[in-house]
Formats: C-alpha cells, structure tokens, sequence
C-alpha cells in the first residue's frame, strides 16, 4: 500500500489533464510504454532485494554492485528526485485548493501542507504507516469507484457537460496523435515522473518482516494494479470527454465529476486528490530520510542527516529534506503556473538515474552469479539480460527527447552537466575526508 499510495499522486491525478490536452489519447500509449519498463524496474528490484534486504535499497546496491561512487551518486539523485517531487506535490496542493480558495496566494498553501507532513514523519514511523495505509486506501477507492463508474456512462452513453460519453470519443477527433508523434514522445518524461515512487516498496524492505515471502507478491501487486489504474484511467477519461476538455489547471477526475452536474461530487473528488498529493509527499519525507541517513553512515551526507531519536525516525534527513522543500514555497511565490512543470521536469532526472541504477545494479548481480561468486534469488529479472539492456535504452530515450521539449523540460536537460559536476566534485570532496586503509573500517555509524 506504501509502494502504490506513493505512485499515485499528482502524475496522474493533475499531470495527466494537462498532457491530455497537450497530446491527446497517445498518453494512453505513453502511460503503457513507462509502464512496462516499471514492470522491468520492479523485477530488477526484486532480484536484488532477495539478495539482500538493507533499508538502504538501492543505495547500497549501488554501493556493492557498482562502487562507492555510485552509492553516493544515486543517493543524492534519489534526494533531488523526491526533493523536485515534493514540490511537485505542494504545488498541486495549492492548484487544488483554488478550487475553494481562488484568492488565497499558492505558496500560503503549500507552506501549510509542509508544515503539517514535517510534522506527521517527525512522529513515528508507525504513524507515518497508518496514516499511508489509509491515505493510499482512499486514493485506491476513489480510483476503483472512477473506474466502475466511469465505465457505466459509457455504455449507457451518458450526457457529461453537453458531450455523451462513448469508446469512439477515443479517437474521433484526431486520431490516436491529434498532436502528432513527436508531441506524443515529449509526454514520456512526465508519465516516468507518474510512475515514480514504485520503488518505496524495496526501501520499505529493510523494515518489513519476511521480506522473502512478502516483497515478490507486493512487487508484483503493485505492477499490475498501477497498470490498471494508470492505463484503465486514462483510457476511461479520453471515452468521458474528448481530450481537448481537459486542462492543466485541473485534476481531470475532477474535470469529468464537475461536468457531470451532480452537486459537491467535483468538490469531493477535488478532495481526494488533494489527499493524493499530500500522502505522495508524505512519502517522499519518509524515504529521503531513510536514503539520507544510510549516506550520513558513510560519511556521504551532514552528519545531522544521520540522527536518530528515541522513535526510531531519522529526523535529520527529513528535517533536511524538508528544508529544500521551501524552496518549492519559494517558486510557488516566484512562478506559481510554471512551478508543477519545473518541478516534475527535473523530478524526472532522479526518477530515469534510480531505475537505471537498479537495472545496472541487477546486471551486475546476474554477472557475479554466473560466475559462481554469488547465489542468484529464485524472484528473477525476466527475459535478463536482453530485458536489462532494452529498458536501458528506453530510459536513455527519454532523457534525450527532453532536449526538444517545452521550457521545463530543457531546463531540466540542461542542468544535466552543473548536476554532474556538482556531483563529481562532491564525491572528490567526501572521499578526501575518509581514512584510508584499515582505519576506514573503523568508521562508526550515525545512530
């Protein structure tokens, strides 16, 4: 529940409407690409979480199969990821709140909502679980409930805002790529950006009983369901209404209940994906802190990233991430319609590098048990490493097509090289500070 409450947050519940009115019903296409390379990514984690359970997730796979370097490389662009993504995620907070509250300034609102989630991951762990559980259980349901009831007015060919409902509203106005191909590949980084968060559920792994028996049906539960709501969600919403109704203003579940006519449905659905976003930001304080901390054990991170209290909740790095997270305040004062995009964009280059990481990091893991060093887990990367090496070359696409997109995504490209840098002299810079030799062992970790 962790695993999917973290995925479905404002990718599909706000991002899809504005890339439906961008490209049309090729998201559908688009969401089922990202998706299969998902199912791929997950597999790859699995394998490796078999292998072995560290709350550190890939991190430390990172770390074993690749070399320090990556550890610290992918730990910090993990950050940057849920660090954009959090953003992402105040930003939609704010978006839906002008549904109620039109005048009310968009960085008031997303300061409240971080201050409130701070405040949650800083209590317990147990808490921060309990409060997902039900978060994600209401972000299920009300998906479930769009589903059957989007599927009934379609068959019954209902009237929704002077429009009827019908399969062939689908691809009776323009075609599969109204916008044409290339308008539909520019939708890939965002719908990467959707499926982001899948990955919760190995670094949940360190803190789960019997991961053995528990991680492969979680893994595989959450692949076919974020299929079938992604997918199933975004073909339902181009049979409701014709692409071109939606909007990115709008979550586009809240577009389609709104024109509906029933009264307070739009607003209650509006509420529900404004649980969606804060319960995905939720989640990214909960990871960050862990990924922050396993970095702070190696001397990677601030040491305060590190700190433990008497809960057992890394405080440090989710005080830390939280700090970043008002610079999202910041641009919400700054530029408040270009915020969300900004955010996702760059979001994105996390995303891309953490499902890459464990696809390297799996290719590695196949190598050294072919060689006989190592036993490979049972819960294995289908079809590896031809498998491997296409999902790969997809993820390589879609940081590529980012050049050629919109102003968002060619800032986000182009900070590709001082994010390299930055990154390079960083690690040039943690590991002039450690001992060397035996003395390296010595190093206590942070509790």
């Amino acid at each position: 529940m962790i695993a999917i409450g973290g995925a479905i947050g404002v990718g599909l519940f706000l991002g899809a409407g504005g890339r439906l009115a961008t490209a049309g019903p090729s998201l559908i296409l688009s969401y089922a690409v990202c998706g299969l390379a998902a199912f791929f990514v997950m597999r790859a984690l699995g394998e490796l979480v078999l292998h072995r359970p560290v709350s550190g997730s890939f991190v430390e796979y990172a770390r074993e199969f690749i070399g320090p370097w990556a550890g610290f490389t992918s730990g910090w662009l993990y950050w940057l990821n849920w660090a954009m993504t959090g953003i992402a995620e105040i930003t939609a907070v704010a978006i839906y709140m002008h549904k109620w509250f039109p005048d009310l300034p968009q960085w008031i609102t997303a300061l409240v909502a971080l201050v409130v989630l701070i405040a949650i991951n800083m209590l317990s762990v147990k808490l921060f679980g309990e409060l997902e559980f039900w978060f994600s259980v209401i972000k299920v349901t009300a998906i479930v409930v769009f589903l059957v009831v989007g599927t009934s007015l379609v068959i019954g060919n209902a009237d929704i805002g002077g429009t009827t409902a019908s399969v062939s509203n689908t691809l009776g106005h323009g075609g599969l790529f109204p916008a044409g191909f290339g308008v539909a590949l520019m939708t890939l980084q965002a719908v990467i950006f959707a499926y982001a968060a899948i990955e919760l559920v190995g670094i949940a792994a360190g803190e789960t009983k019997d991961p053995e028996k528990i991680m492969p049906r979680a893994i595989n539960g959450v692949v076919y369901r974020i299929a079938i709501f992604y997918v199933g969600s975004v073909l339902l919403l181009t049979m409701l209404l014709p692409w071109h109704h939606f909007t990115g203003t709008e979550s586009p579940f809240v577009t389609v209940f709104s024109a509906l006519g029933i009264p307070a449905v739009g607003d209650i659905m509006n509420a529900v994906v404004l649980t969606a976003a804060l319960s995905s930001c939720n989640s990214g304080l909960y990871s960050t802190g862990r990924i922050l901390r396993s970095l702070a054990q190696k001397g990677e991170a601030p040491a305060i990233t590190g700190k433990m209290n008497s809960r057992h909740v890394p405080y440090g790095g989710i005080l830390f991430t939280g700090a970043a997270y008002l610079f999202g305040v910041v641009l919400n004062y700054i530029v408040p319609k270009e915020a969300f995009d900004i955010a996702i964009a760059v979001a994105s280059l996390g995303v891309v590098s953490t499902w890459a990481t464990l696809i390297i990091c799996q290719l590695r893991l196949r190598k050294k048990a072919m060689a006989g060093e190592l036993e490979r887990p049972s819960y294995r990367m289908p079809g590896a490493p031809y498998t491997s090496y296409g999902t790969l070359a997809f993820l390589a696409l879609v940081i590529g097509q980012m050049a050629f997109g919109g102003h968002a995504e060619k800032i986000a490209f182009w900070s590709i090289p001082g994010l390299a840098l930055v990154l390079f002299l960083g690690w040039r810079f943690v590991k002039s500070r450690q001992p060397v030799g035996p003395e390296r062992e010595q190093l206590v970790s942070v509790d």
